[in-house]
C-alpha cells in the first residue's frame, strides 16, 4: 500500500523546504519505484536467440485441418465449402472441385453412397483428392445448423 503525503494548508505551512524533508524523499522514491515496477509490466524485451518464429503460445493453437496437414486455413475454408456441396443430401452426388490460387493447392470430393442419419446429424461417406498425390476417405456429417464436421478421415488406397 502506498501512503501519499498529507496536503498542507496555507496556515500550516511553516516555510520549511519540503523537498529536503526525509518523509517527502521517502514518499517520492516509493512512488517512483512503484511507477517503475508498473512500467515494467508493459515492457516487452525480445529474446531472438531463445524464441524461434515457429513457437506457438499455449493460448493460440496452430491451425490443423482434419483432412490433411498440408492444408492451410484458407485451403481448408475452400475445401470444406466444396465438401459441403458434394455431400449435400439435395445434391446430385457428383464430384466437386476446389482450388486456392494463392497456395496453388487444389482438390476434389466425391460422395460415396447415400445419406444416413447418425446422432441427430445427416452423414455421408466421401473420397477426397488433395493436391496431386494425396487421397483420403472419410465421413462428413451436417448438424441442424448446417455446419459440416469431418469424421474418420484416413488415407485412401485405390484397389
Amino acid at each position: 500500500m502506498v501512503t501519499l503525503p498529507r496536503v498542507v494548508s496555507g496556515s500550516e505551512w511553516s516555510g520549511q523546504n519540503v523537498s529536503s524533508s526525509p518523509h517527502h524523499n521517502t514518499t517520492f522514491c516509493l512512488v517512483g519505484l512503484v511507477a517503475l515496477v508498473l512500467a515494467g509490466c508493459s515492457t516487452v524485451i525480445p529474446l531472438p536467440g531463445i524464441i524461434s518464429p515457429e513457437d506457438v503460445t499455449g493460448s493460440i493453437r496452430a491451425f490443423s485441418s482434419p483432412l490433411s496437414p498440408t492444408l492451410g486455413l484458407e485451403d481448408w475454408r475452400r475445401a470444406v465449402a466444396a465438401l459441403g456441396v458434394a455431400l449435400d443430401p439435395q445434391g446430385n452426388g457428383t464430384r466437386v472441385a476446389w482450388d486456392n490460387p494463392q497456395s496453388g493447392l487444389k482438390g476434389a470430393f466425391t460422395p460415396v453412397g447415400g445419406v444416413y442419419p447418425a446422432q441427430n446429424r445427416m452423414c455421408r461417406a466421401f473420397l477426397g483428392e488433395i493436391g496431386q498425390d494425396e487421397a483420403v476417405q472419410g465421413t462428413g456429417c451436417r448438424d441442424a445448423n448446417g455446419d459440416w464436421t469431418v469424421l474418420d478421415v484416413k488415407p485412401w488406397i485405390s484397389g
